[in-house]
């Protein structure tokens, strides 16, 4: 095997041209250098310098070594580099629900990785029962997700409205049906929609299921159906229903916060903190705190 040692002793041979001053500037004896140099030679099976009492130059086996030498270094300090920065590093698993991830989170997000470049951020984007999941898993750290009506878990961040929205803000109806375009189950959102429509005994219809965010609002723009969704985080191209007599309210929805007991309490704070920040300033409905 190649000696990271003794290939540093005779790329420093290279760069003097002389063994004396290798050594000095490395701290070693000349016999040490001239061992190095001997265990080099004895590898390759050739001489690697044509030595004479006035200079040290490479054979066409040196020039060889010398390039394999500065690959060789140059690869063991990158991953001397790596490990060392790997040994520091800390991994936060954050987990939230999409039409959060899309919306304003994404700057939280942004700033957090930029302030902590020793962190490497696991972020989950899903529907919001299977990142409960997760969390219960202990596969999350923390997670900004929706809670089903009448929960009482998680540290409520805000409280939006549910609203139907369409592409025109007319509401959908072909043949007196309400036409849908919903997550699968289990979505609350889908949820709320369906025990509200089941509530007043409007028929209704499921247009279109996709299980992104960006399926619901692509089908709902081009008028296949209407979406419930959180007020303040419609997505863009879509508006809230006109009232109409027939479309029941859909009442509030609470997003919260699971934060895990035994994770970071540094990373869990500061990113908590920037979560509440930011909804102080983009929604004005209060919020009230409860334990997790």
């Amino acid at each position: 095997m190649l000696d990271p040692f003794h290939l540093r002793t005779f790329v420093a041979i290279t760069e003097v041209k002389s063994f004396s001053e290798a050594g000095r500037q490395l701290g070693l004896s000349q016999s040490s250098v001239s061992e190095h140099v001997k265990r080099l030679e004895q590898f390759a099976g050739h001489k690697l310098f044509l030595r004479d009492t006035h200079s040290n130059s490479l054979t066409e086996h040196g020039q060889a070594m010398l390039e394999f030498a500065r690959v060789i270094l140059e690869t063991s300090a990158r991953a001397k580099r790596h490990f060392s920065h790997a040994m520091k590093r800390r991994r936060f698993h954050f987990g939230a629900c999409e039409d959060l991830a899309i919306g304003w989170l994404s700057e939280i997000i942004r700033d957090f990785t930029q302030c902590h470049p020793d962190v490497d951020l696991d972020f989950t984007i899903a529907l919001s029962r299977k990142l409960t999941d997760m969390f219960d898993e202990g596969k999350l750290d923390m997670v900004l997700c929706k809670r089903w009506p009448d929960g009482d878990r998680g540290q409520l961040v805000f409280r939006d409205a549910v609203v139907w929205t369409s592409a025109t803000g007319e509401p959908v109806f072909r043949n007196d049906e309400a036409q849908l375009v919903l997550y699968p189950p289990p979505s609350i959102t889908r949820f709320m929609a369906l025990t509200a429509l089941e509530r007043t005994g409007l028929p209704w219809r499921i247009a279109c299921t996709s299980g992104d965010l960006n399926g619901l609002a692509t089908a709902t723009s081009i008028g296949l159906g209407m979406m419930a969704h959180s007020s303040t985080l419609i997505p863009p191209g879509l508006r809230a229903c006109d009232p109409d007599p027939r479309l029941p309210e859909l009442g509030p929805i609470e997003f919260v916060l699971l934060q895990k007991k035994s994770g970071d309490h540094k990373i869990l704070t500061e990113m908590s903190e920037a979560i509440y920040a930011q909804t102080d300033k983009r929604i004005a409905t209060p919020r009230r705190c409860e334990k997790i």
